[in-house]
């Protein structure tokens, strides 16, 4: 039991540069609400639903983490800071990182039953900041969720997911390859089309702005304007 403790600190420390110690990462917000988590979904298989819902009451007031009992969750799990919500029937691979303010969430069954109503995350997932998986879907293994994300569909295996609603973007093979990006996607590469189009609507509002400049410059100088009124001669009626 120490060994895989031990293993599971070392893990999250290889993803994480903050934590000079394993005793560092014990207080880690994440670390105790799994914790927590391993204990409450004990209690859920043995159909003990109160306890379980207490165990994840107290974990969710200590922690501002919200794992409901019934979710199932691998080895190395890793939940960066916290205000993190995960659902009754999720899934949870080994090896998956995900950063603060991430839901998990279900869909309403439009049959009246409960069932599957929350994700499945593959080994090795990458969820970024604030984003949102929602519904039965399967994120693939090797698959990352940029920050604010907002995924409904299935995630191919190794896709990074970026944008609202989400679509997938190319990443280079040097990227891909790597076994762990922190925070889901490299800061330049992925959303460089989407800058593009940033710098299309910005040229054109420049262009706007210089043209309204012009037309301000020549009605100070008492000269007609493109599209002006023109002034009412004196002495003339309506």
């Amino acid at each position: 039991m120490f060994d895989r403790l031990t293993a599971y600190l070392d893990s999250i420390q290889a993803r994480d540069p903050a934590p000079r110690s394993r005793w560092e990462v014990l207080l880690y917000p994440g670390v105790l609400a799994l914790g927590l988590h391993r204990v409450a979904h004990w209690l859920f298989e043995a159909k003990l639903f109160f306890l379980a819902r207490l165990v994840n009451h107290i974990s969710r007031w200590l922690t501002a983490i919200d794992i409901h009992p019934g979710a199932r969750i691998g080895k190395n799990f890793f939940i960066d800071h916290g205000f993190t919500v995960i659902g009754e029937t999720a899934e949870i691979g080994d090896n998956v990182t995900i950063y603060q303010c991430v839901t998990l969430g279900g869909t309403n069954p439009t049959n009246g039953k409960g069932g599957k109503r929350h994700p499945t995350l593959e080994d090795n997932v990458i969820i970024g900041s604030g984003a949102q998986v929602i519904g039965p879907i399967t994120v693939s293994k090797r698959a990352r969720v940029g920050a604010n994300a907002v995924v409904t569909e299935d995630v191919p295996e190794g896709a990074t997911m970026v944008g609202v609603k989400a679509r997938s973007t190319l990443m280079p093979a040097e990227e891909w390859m790597r076994d762990f990006i922190p925070y889901g996607t490299p800061c330049d590469e992925p959303c460089e089309e989407a800058r593009e189009v940033g710098r299309d609507c910005i040229e054109k509002l420049e262009g706007e702005i210089a043209e309204l400049r012009q037309q301000l410059e020549a009605l100070q100088k008492g000269l007609p304007a493109t599209g002006s009124v023109p002034a009412r001669k004196a002495g003339t009626r309506r």
